[in-house]
Protein backbone atom coordinates (compact mmCIF):
# COMPACT_ATOMS: atom_id res chain seq x y z
CA UNK A 1 0.00 0.00 0.00
CA UNK A 2 2.78 2.92 1.31
CA UNK A 3 5.92 0.35 0.68
CA UNK A 4 6.20 1.15 -3.08
CA UNK A 5 5.40 4.48 -3.02
CA UNK A 6 7.66 5.72 -0.35
CA UNK A 7 10.49 3.42 -0.85
CA UNK A 8 13.56 5.48 -1.85
CA UNK A 9 11.99 8.57 -1.18
CA UNK A 10 13.18 11.10 2.05
CA UNK A 11 10.83 13.05 3.28
CA UNK A 12 11.01 15.69 6.18
CA UNK A 13 8.23 15.65 8.55
CA UNK A 14 8.45 18.99 9.18
CA UNK A 15 8.13 20.16 5.95
CA UNK A 16 4.45 18.32 5.51
CA UNK A 17 1.23 20.27 6.06
CA UNK A 18 0.57 20.06 9.93
CA UNK A 19 -3.13 19.54 11.35
CA UNK A 20 -4.15 21.78 14.31
CA UNK A 21 -5.17 18.92 16.90
CA UNK A 22 -6.12 21.72 19.40
CA UNK A 23 -4.81 24.69 21.56
CA UNK A 24 -1.18 24.73 21.21
CA UNK A 25 -0.73 20.88 19.24
CA UNK A 26 0.53 20.46 15.66
CA UNK A 27 0.68 17.13 14.13
CA UNK A 28 1.85 15.67 10.39
CA UNK A 29 2.06 11.63 9.92
CA UNK A 30 3.78 9.40 7.96
CA UNK A 31 3.51 5.67 7.15
CA UNK A 32 5.00 2.35 6.79
CA UNK A 33 2.76 -0.67 5.51
CA UNK A 34 3.32 -1.58 8.77
CA UNK A 35 3.42 1.24 11.44
CA UNK A 36 2.38 4.89 11.18
CA UNK A 37 4.60 7.54 12.80
CA UNK A 38 3.08 10.96 13.84
CA UNK A 39 5.42 14.03 14.91
CA UNK A 40 3.65 15.97 17.33
CA UNK A 41 4.78 19.56 17.61
CA UNK A 42 3.79 20.05 21.65
CA UNK A 43 3.53 23.73 23.35
CA UNK A 44 3.96 24.86 26.96
CA UNK A 45 0.35 25.50 28.11
CA UNK A 46 -1.06 23.78 25.76
CA UNK A 47 -4.48 21.96 26.14
CA UNK A 48 -4.20 18.70 27.79
CA UNK A 49 -6.13 15.37 26.62
CA UNK A 50 -5.66 12.42 28.45
CA UNK A 51 -7.02 9.67 26.76
CA UNK A 52 -6.65 6.11 25.84
CA UNK A 53 -6.46 3.94 22.74
CA UNK A 54 -7.93 -0.11 23.03
CA UNK A 55 -7.04 -1.41 19.93
CA UNK A 56 -2.75 -0.70 19.68
CA UNK A 57 0.30 0.13 21.52
CA UNK A 58 1.95 3.73 21.09
CA UNK A 59 5.83 4.08 21.39
CA UNK A 60 6.54 7.59 22.37
CA UNK A 61 9.56 9.32 21.47
CA UNK A 62 10.90 12.51 22.07
CA UNK A 63 12.99 14.13 19.88
CA UNK A 64 12.99 17.69 21.18
CA UNK A 65 12.24 19.58 23.81
CA UNK A 66 11.37 18.20 27.64
CA UNK A 67 8.16 16.90 29.00
CA UNK A 68 6.50 14.70 31.33
CA UNK A 69 4.85 12.07 29.66
CA UNK A 70 2.00 10.27 32.09
CA UNK A 71 1.00 6.53 32.13
CA UNK A 72 -2.15 6.95 33.97
CA UNK A 73 -0.96 9.29 36.78
CA UNK A 74 2.63 8.50 36.81
CA UNK A 75 4.69 11.12 35.53
CA UNK A 76 7.56 9.86 33.04
CA UNK A 77 10.20 12.74 32.83
CA UNK A 78 11.20 12.64 28.78
CA UNK A 79 14.08 14.52 27.06
CA UNK A 80 15.64 13.77 23.35
CA UNK A 81 16.00 10.45 23.09
CA UNK A 82 14.03 9.00 25.57
CA UNK A 83 11.48 6.57 24.57
CA UNK A 84 8.32 5.32 26.48
CA UNK A 85 6.09 2.64 25.66
CA UNK A 86 2.28 3.43 25.96
CA UNK A 87 0.42 -0.17 25.65
CA UNK A 88 -3.09 -0.08 24.47
CA UNK A 89 -5.33 0.66 26.90
CA UNK A 90 -3.34 3.00 29.28
CA UNK A 91 -4.54 6.26 30.18
CA UNK A 92 -1.48 8.89 28.90
CA UNK A 93 -0.88 12.26 27.86
CA UNK A 94 1.82 14.62 27.59
CA UNK A 95 2.96 18.00 29.80
CA UNK A 96 5.85 19.91 27.98
CA UNK A 97 8.10 21.24 29.85
CA UNK A 98 10.05 23.57 27.25
CA UNK A 99 8.42 25.78 25.53
CA UNK A 100 8.35 22.92 22.45
CA UNK A 101 8.16 19.49 22.43
CA UNK A 102 9.23 17.46 19.58
CA UNK A 103 7.36 14.05 20.40
CA UNK A 104 7.23 11.12 17.23
CA UNK A 105 4.80 8.92 17.93
CA UNK A 106 4.70 5.69 16.61
CA UNK A 107 1.59 3.33 16.19
CA UNK A 108 1.30 -0.21 15.48
CA UNK A 109 -0.47 -1.11 13.83
CA UNK A 110 -1.43 2.19 12.04
CA UNK A 111 -4.04 4.51 12.83
CA UNK A 112 -7.16 4.55 10.19
CA UNK A 113 -8.73 7.81 12.19
CA UNK A 114 -5.12 9.37 10.74
CA UNK A 115 -5.37 7.96 7.45
CA UNK A 116 -6.38 11.59 5.93
CA UNK A 117 -3.17 13.29 7.30
CA UNK A 118 -1.29 10.84 4.28
CA UNK A 119 -3.00 11.94 1.36
CA UNK A 120 0.50 13.65 -0.15
CA UNK A 121 1.83 9.98 -0.50
CA UNK A 122 -0.67 9.63 -3.27
CA UNK A 123 0.87 12.92 -5.00
CA UNK A 124 4.21 11.28 -4.97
Amino acid sequence: MYNEKISGIPINVFELQQEKVREGVFRSAYATDEAMFVMNVLSKGMDLYPHVHEDFDQLAIVTAGECDYYLEDVPHRLTPGSFLLVPAGTYHHAVPRSDVVHNLDVFFPSRPDFIHMLSYIEEL
